[in-house]
């Protein structure tokens, strides 16, 4: 399974991005305690999909709470993916986060993750995101929408089957699914949850939708004028461009969207485990969910308020089962690529 799991990712270029006080003051106590054994335990190896400024703030938070030093490799879901088979013989990582719960399910399923059952604040979590067996938590979620650009809209759509109306023909994209894991996150959401979702892909390509980079290239276009619209923009950077004066809003269509949660877990093999309990438990913590909220990402934790975007109780949501979701995403990104050959 593992073989083959990794063999499918090359083979279809998935590069999943998508594209991030748990521990108590005796168990912070406990670990440096445990550290100062040994140098090597002061260093938490963290292999993490982003975004990047809120993977720097959780590690200058959690560094400075904890005094314990983390090593960061961030790149896309499928890049991590990839380095972790290349080191299967010699692992490096303590702790993944990735921005995909089909994904880290999927570690889970070919045993390259550990349980953490006491996570501290795991009952504050939503379930619907992590593993009941406390293989790994979704500590943030971002929701994929339809961001436009708001001085060339003149109506704004108000679901998908909109976009295939002839004000946006030629106005339209959408993120690569062979390089944004949250495209595929969509595709497979919207097509599991819509018997007629594939028809109405089809009115967008006959609309002339384009397929458009990742989400950056994606919305890039949008802010510019290239396009008006981009199908499954990731709405945390629709809102931080917005922030930054860029023409551009999001709206949720009212069918339903899907809510893609990125999920953090303890790899089986990792060097330093009370480290990476801690690390965990502060991603779980108000203080690490509330560095979410300020990354305008969802956070686990739906009492941590949010500002300045939709709270997850306000997005029409699409019901969506991740467990066991890997295999059936390849199957509907080869369709979707099929259909735009």
């Amino acid at each position: 399974m593992k073989k083959r799991r990794f063999k499918l990712w090359a083979t279809a270029g998935i590069l999943l991005t998508l594209a991030l006080a748990g521990c108590g003051n005796k168990e912070a106590k406990d670990v440096k305690e445990a550290s100062a054994k040994t140098p090597e335990e002061k260093v938490l190896t963290v292999y993490s999909a982003g975004p990047d400024g809120l993977a720097a703030n959780i590690q200058e938070a959690f560094e400075e709470k904890t005094g314990i030093k983390v090593e960061m490799f961030q790149g896309t879901t499928g890049k991590i993916l990839s380095r972790l088979e290349a080191e299967k013989n010699n692992p490096a990582a303590d702790v993944v986060v990735l921005a995909s719960v089909a994904s880290m399910d999927g570690l889970k399923a070919t045993d390259q993750l550990q349980s953490y059952q006491d996570a501290a604040n795991k009952d504050n979590i939503n379930k619907d995101w992590s593993d009941g067996e406390g293989y790994f938590y979704g500590y943030s979620a971002s929701a994929l929408g339809i961001a436009y650009n708001t001085k060339n809209t003149t109506q704004i759509p108000e679901d998908w089957s909109d976009l295939a109306k002839a004000d946006w023909q030629n106005k339209i994209n959408i993120p690569d699914p062979s390089l944004s894991g949250s495209a595929v996150d969509f595709l497979f959401g919207y097509t599991e949850a819509d018997n007629k979702a594939w028809r109405t892909i089809d009115t967008w390509k006959k609309n002339g939708l384009q397929v458009n980079g990742a989400n950056k290239e994606a919305l890039d276009a949008v802010i510019t004028g290239e396009k008006n619209a981009t199908i499954a923009g990731v709405d945390y950077m629709a809102y931080k461009a917005k922030a930054d004066g860029e023409p551009v809003e999001i709206i949720y269509p009212k069918s339903g969207t899907v809510v893609s949660p990125r999920a953090v877990g303890i790899l089986k093999e990792a060097k330093h485990v009370e480290a990476a309990k801690a690390y965990v438990d502060f991603l779980l913590s108000d203080e690490g969910q509330k560095l979410v909220a300020d990354a305008y990402l969802l956070p686990g934790n739906k009492e941590i308020a949010v500002k300045n975007r939709a709270a997850l109780d306000e997005i029409p949501q699409l019901h969506v089962d991740w467990i066991g979701a890997e295999a059936k995403q390849l199957e509907v990104l080869t369709k979707f690529t099929d259909l735009f050959r």
